[in-house]
């Protein structure tokens, strides 16, 4: 099999921008990843749990293309929150194998043009079809964007963040 490059770079991009966020917890303990640091109810913790929910349920949506799903805004409560039994080393351990079913779900899925539905929602009107492509690059995005979050919030903590670690 022929290797399919936009994938591959895909694959890479959302390896790199995990990398960065990696960096960014690097060296927490419990108590430090539930720390508020900001004015924002974020913690580094909280976003570590959300963007391993967040990749999980994208690549959710790419395989079960349900045209009857519908966003379940009544989970949102604990989307943010690091659970109190969560561990930072355990939360990565997930997204470690959250990213390696998302590495072969794009190898493999059918094609990245592909439409597919996505779950309706209360801010957006109707269904939303978008590519397979689109709704990897929204989770590249997610990832990017709560890095950013993460850097700040790692700023105030302690100094460091995903370009400057005194932590090896």
């Amino acid at each position: 099999m022929a290797i399919d490059q936009e994938r591959e770079d895909l694959i890479a991009m959302l390896a790199e921008q995990r990398e960065l966020f990696k960096i960014t917890v690097r060296g927490l303990d419990e108590e430090q990843a539930r720390k508020r640091t900001t004015a924002s109810e974020l913690t580094l913790g909280g976003l570590l749990h959300h963007l391993n929910n967040c990749e999980r349920h994208w690549t959710k949506v790419i395989i079960d293309r349900d045209e009857h799903a519908a966003l379940d805004v009544s989970t949102f409560g604990g989307e943010y929150v690091m659970a109190p039994e969560e561990t930072v080393e355990g939360l990565l351990a997930a997204w470690a194998e959250t990213a390696a079913a998302t590495a072969e779900l794009i190898r493999t899925v059918d094609s990245l043009d592909t439409s597919i539905p996505t779950p309706t929602n209360p801010w957006v009107e109707g269904r939303v079809w978008q590519s397979v492509r689109t709704t990897l690059l929204h989770i590249l995005r997610e990832i990017s964007q709560h890095s950013g979050h993460a850097d700040i919030i790692r700023e105030e903590l302690d100094g460091q963040n995903s370009t400057y670690s005194r932590v090896s």
